[in-house]
């Protein structure tokens, strides 16, 4: 007898085929074999006329979904059926989720088995749980397929019907969602907040003492009886001391001398309070756990802690990655224990086993937590990975071990100085006993190192001792804007407001930043203009759509289909069709949307307008002559646009740019101007003989008041040359690129080493001697590493960037590479002869093909008025830099990618909507 197991990777294929009987054929389905069309082309011709085919969703007969196979699909259908004539037996083994259920009813559907058929289970890839998943086999849950259907039913409908409306309104290329709409809110409240937020000032004082030899510090908490004011009395709005708090507030000059008379007092102990506490360790981690902490430490994005996840479930390292459950079973519970046992110590293992409740209201998919796979756990560096995936094991593993060990016991002690008619204060915290942090520290990568960074060492002090003040400081504060949202803060708030599910952030994080919403800034997710343009247009016509609470209700109500206590096609016609459904308010209001004022975003405090253009935002104000409009950098946060900035912008739209003078060796003028991505100098005037003009970024930090005429001309001679190097005797250069300062060691046929500048380095300066420290440092990423692969044949720096321009053997033949652009190479080109002028060409063709078909107009090289100091080369760069990469399915795919850019305004319609649905379960391909 032969069996066919159909799972949804190669990977997972490759791993469970280890574990199974003889007689068993592992295949993959590469994901979903069908899904709703994502393009014209897609749509089959019987139904091509139906205004209802577009979205995909028949409205009119009861929500049926019009199902296809995509192209890239064809093949494996036609395999998984060949592989299916030969079985006497069909078990569906994708994941336990309900993404997993759909697929394997997907499956059913499209190859109609005429075999017994088996839905297999399993939370992990060991030999164990495979062998008690064949023995415990069930149908497929209708209710669950039901439950997603509805899902992917509703988030299509949200958004093909409200994108539409914001590409008339607003710009082409955008989308709604209905999570990824309330997201976006989020990050532009928070933006707000920011923008309203008024600076507070206030001083404290610091003292350094010292008894018995051991130096300790003090702040000043009182005078006079009065509590001095700290950061958390401000109100935020006006940077004033809120109203009813009852609080001295320092200014400097009293604060200098209140420092002037306290030089001379005697110190004295008052009293002193010691409090001991104990402390849990963490729950295991959940889908959205594990994106937080991966985030804080380990500085990965929620799709590459996702991806990464994913893979290591796939070769049987961990449990299933996807849910929201913190129980761990017994096997799981006695691995720790033996775990700690045996690496720690006894004294180290909790008394009983601990367990955790799942807290999260609706919790569902796998019915484990995140942990290491089998009932004995590997430990890290048993395990052979390495790269990004030992790091998340490493997490995996230390926060599974850690919740089977004793909780930590540690003492707090607040010790009460006076002097004079001053109060302060001294804290101290004693770790009497490690317990869990000896494995593992929220936050922290060195349990070690965070033990000793919590411990904070008072010497013995008893009330009436007199410690010697060795320093008295005065030291001023302003209070800080709220924080931005990390993906870590994000995660954790959609998920405490119930919004989306975990297994779903990593998919509508990615959207944000693909559709231009949010631009990633030192791990801070900053929302852009055209966030608040269509978060305005939201609130104001569709409020339900991203309010927190609605949404939070409709997640609950598809929660309920999936157990059957809603229905779900009433649901859906209340939702859509109904008096107030989502097809009615559009419908109603499109005609009231005016889209001028859509494409405002109104900001208190600036006497301009600020507008969305087709190539994002830029400022208006009106003079005699009519209007005048001035792009808004790029990377220019909301909060951040104030009246001086914006003087700066219409001033060099209307008067020119900032001569700084004129460059020693040439005679010729030297500007300094702010473009699309920021600001820079240019080195003469752009004309018909020199259509482009030298130009040099500032370095990160640096503004145009802070550029000098020399500063200037050392950034317009960058590179540097700083010598050569002694083993080689190859030259060692110093130059500014996309990713910042850098300098490389360019060996000719040996390739090129690179290294970025440490934040004390600068470019302008370093000397040979810093750069060969710099280089015999081993290269790290971030995250990575992996090593890079060795080019066939360098071609030379591009002439924009000095980047190189190498080629690479790839999977489908030779390319150019260019930073993040991979072209094909022409055809009638060879790797030995072609030249440099058309490897450029082909790479502008492939960012310009990236352009058309990116997912978002408002990261475009071009702004929204005519670029007259956009670089169009390096605008080409950037935007390469923010599309995302796509997967090349066949070697005629990848020549024929600038004939897919041509495809009809339909197509490109439908495929820029597929992200709307951001809040789909992601993909299992």
């Amino acid at each position: 007898m032969s069996t066919l197991v159909i799972v949804e990777s190669p990977t997972k294929a490759k791993t469970i085929r280890n574990y199974l009987p003889r007689g068993y054929r592992v295949e993959a389905s590469m994901g979903h074999v069908r899904d709703l069309p994502q393009s014209a082309s897609e749509i089959p011709a019987s139904v091509k006329g139906q205004d209802w085919a577009k979205i995909g969703v028949n409205v009119e007969a009861d929500f049926e979904p019009l199902y296809v196979i995509p192209q890239d699909k064809k093949k494996v259908v036609k395999a998984l059926k060949e592989a299916l004539s030969d079985a006497d037996e069909l078990v569906l083994a994708t994941d336990e989720d309900r993404e997993g259920e759909s697929i394997s009813w997907h499956l059913l559907q499209v190859l109609k088995p005429k075999v017994p058929i088996k839905r297999m289970v399993f939370h992990e890839i060991t030999e164990e749980a495979i062998q008690e998943a064949l023995n415990h086999c069930r149908t497929v849950d209708e209710q669950l397929v039901r439950a997603q259907e509805t899902r992917r039913i509703l988030d299509r409908l949200v958004g093909y019907t409200l994108s539409p409306l914001l590409w008339k309104k607003i710009a082409t290329g955008l989308s709604a969602g209905r999570v990824q709409s309330v997201a976006v809110r989020l990050l532009v409240n928070r933006e707000r907040e920011r923008r309203a937020f008024r600076k507070g000032t206030y001083w404290d004082l610091k003292a350094s003492l010292e008894k018995d030899k051991t130096p300790f510090e003090a702040k000043l908490v009182t005078l006079r009886g009065a509590r001095i004011a700290t950061g958390a009395d401000f109100d935020e709005t006006t940077g004033q001391i809120a109203a009813g708090r009852n609080v001295l507030l320092l200014g400097e000059e009293e604060a200098r001398s209140l420092q002037e008379r306290l030089q001379n007092e005697v110190w004295t102990v008052t009293n002193i309070e010691e409090r001991p506490t104990t402390r849990k360790p963490s729950a295991p981690f959940t889908t959205s756990t594990l994106q937080q902490e991966a985030n804080r430490k380990l500085r990965l994005s929620a799709r590459e802690t996702m991806r990464t996840a994913q893979n290591l479930y796939e070769q049987g390292y961990i449990t299933y990655m996807r849910t929201d459950s913190t129980n761990l079973s017994q096997q799981a519970i006695s691995a720790a224990r033996s775990c700690v046992e045996q690496m720690y110590g006894k004294d180290y293992l909790s008394p009983q086993p601990r367990q955790y409740a799942t807290k999260s209201k609706g919790a569902q998919e796998a019915h484990e937590a995140i942990r290491p796979a089998g009932s004995t756990f590997r430990t890290p560096q048993e395990t052979g990975l390495s790269g990004r995936e030992l790091k998340l094991y490493d997490l995996i593993w230390k926060r599974t071990v850690a919740t089977q060990m004793a909780e930590a016991r540690q003492t707090h002690i607040t010790v009460q100085i006076e002097a004079g008619d001053a109060g302060f204060r001294a804290t101290g915290k004693r770790i009497d006993f490690p317990g869990f942090f000896r494995a593992y520290v929220e936050g922290s990568d060195d349990p070690n190192a965070a033990i000793e960074d919590q411990e904070v060492i008072l010497p013995r002090l008893r009330a009436g001792d007199h410690p010697e003040c060795k320093e008295l400081e005065a030291i001023g504060h302003e209070t800080q804007p709220p924080a931005r949202y990390t993906e870590a803060s994000l995660v954790k708030t959609l998920e405490s407001e119930g919004i989306g599910r975990p297994s779903t952030y990593a998919t509508i994080i990615g959207t944000i930043i693909d559709r231009g919403y949010a631009q990633m800034v030192n791990n801070s997710l900053v929302p852009t203009f055209t966030a608040f343009a269509v978060t305005a247009l939201l609130e104001k016509y569709f409020p339900d759509l991203v309010d927190p609470q609605f949404t939070a209700r409709m997640e609950q109500t598809l929660d309920e289909i999936s157990t059957g206590e809603a229905r779900w096609l009433p649901y859906l016609r209340q939702f859509y069709l109904g008096e107030t459904g989502l097809e009615t308010q559009v419908k109603r209001q499109e005609s009231q949307i005016d889209p001028n004022e859509a494409r405002s975003v109104p900001l208190d405090g600036l006497d301009v307008k600020v507008r969305i253009g087709p190539y994002g935002a830029y400022l208006e104000v009106e003079d005699e002559a009519g209007p005048v409009r001035a792009n808004i950098p790029l990377d220019m946060p909301p909060a951040d646009l104030d009246p001086q900035q914006v003087d700066v912008l219409l001033r060099q739209k209307t008067e020119g740019p900032d001569k700084l003078g004129f460059h020693p060796d040439t005679g010729e003028p030297i500007y300094a101007l702010i473009g699309p991505y920021g600001p820079y100098v240019q080195l003469g005037d752009k004309t018909d003989d020199n259509p482009k003009p030298k130009r040099a970024s500032l370095p990160k930090g640096t503004t145009l008041q802070d550029v000098t005429l020399d500063m200037a001309v050392n950034l317009l001679a960058l590179p540097r040359t700083l010598g050569v190097h002694p083993e080689t005797g190859a030259k060692i250069q110093a130059n500014l690129g996309r990713f910042g300062p850098y300098i490389v060691h360019d060996q000719g046929k040996d390739g090129k080493d690179y290294r970025s500048l440490k934040k004390e380095d600068n470019v302008l300066t370093i000397t040979l001697e810093r750069a060969l420290e710099l280089l015999a440092e081993p290269k790290t990423g971030r995250g990575r590493s992996k090593a890079a692969a060795k080019p066939l044949r360098e071609l030379g720096p591009h002439p924009e960037d000095g980047e190189p321009v190498n080629i690479y053997n790839g999977p489908y033949g030779p390319y150019i590479k260019h930073g993040k652009i991979n072209a094909s190479l022409p055809e009638g080109q060879t790797i030995e002869a072609i030249p440099m002028d058309v490897a450029l060409q082909a790479l502008a063709e492939k960012a310009s093909t990236k352009k058309k078909t990116g997912r978002s107009k408002s990261t475009t090289s071009k702004t929204a008025a005519e670029p007259s100091t956009a670089e169009a080369t390096t605008a080409e760069t950037k935007t390469a830099k923010k599309s995302t990469a796509k997967k090349a399915t066949s070697k005629k795919t990848t020549k024929t990618a600038a004939k897919t850019a041509k495809t009809s305004k339909t197509s490109t319609s439908r495929k820029s909507t597929k992200s709307n649905e951001s809040s789909n379960e992601s993909s299992k391909a």
